[in-house]
């Protein structure tokens, strides 16, 4: 006996939805791992000052590799337009989060290698960047079936501005009710 009716679709719905909650989650927290972590002191440099005690100032990761700061917000960034693209659009951007991903690790790695440089804090921006890759490896792979934003986000076609028994002056013009009435309808009120 075949599944059919309400059960049988949605499944896949929630099925696409899970894997796109779990795109997301990965992506968006892999590039904040990775954030938080590049603000932290990764190495101290003692220098002495004549009679004064040492200087030991601090530099952050941020400080020391700025281009994976930058591909680490851009991941964050990324990770949220996952949930207002579709389609192939939606692939094409897992791909380019995957590759910042990657990068991003590329960059941990980098840090692990450093002369005087904490080893944690590089870790941590390594684990983000894989797991920024995981998750726009998958969008890319899988994403172009899960659900896009709902019509209501995006912008109608200009209908007519006129309404029964008005004129051809714009909404605002006519009456606030009317002006009210055009938004509703995703018009422009003060277009005619």
């Amino acid at each position: 006996m075949s599944a059919s009716g309400p059960a049988a679709t949605g499944a896949p719905t929630t099925r696409s939805r899970r894997e796109l909650a779990y795109a997301l989650l990965l992506c968006l927290a892999g590039a904040g791992l990775a954030c938080w972590a590049l603000t932290r002191t990764w190495s101290v440099e003692v220098s002495t000052r004549g009679s004064l005690p040492p200087g030991r100032p601090g530099r952050t990761g941020a400080e020391l590799l700025p281009w994976v700061s930058a591909l680490a917000w851009v991941g964050l960034a990324g990770g949220g337009a996952l949930l207002a693209t579709g389609g192939r659009l939606r692939r094409l951007l897992g791909a380019l989060l995957a590759g910042i991903g990657l990068a991003v690790a590329v960059g941990g790695g980098v840090g692990l290698t450093g002369a005087g440089v904490s080893r944690h804090w590089p870790a941590l921006v390594l684990a983000g960047g894989l797991a920024l890759a995981a998750g726009g490896a998958f969008a890319a792979l899988r994403g172009a079936g899960w659900p896009a934003m709902g019509a209501r986000y995006e912008r109608r076609a200009a209908t007519s501005s006129v309404v029964p028994g008005g004129t051809d002056r714009p909404a605002v013009e006519r009456g606030t009710r009317d002006a009210w009435d055009a938004l509703d309808r995703g018009e422009d009120p003060t277009v005619s």
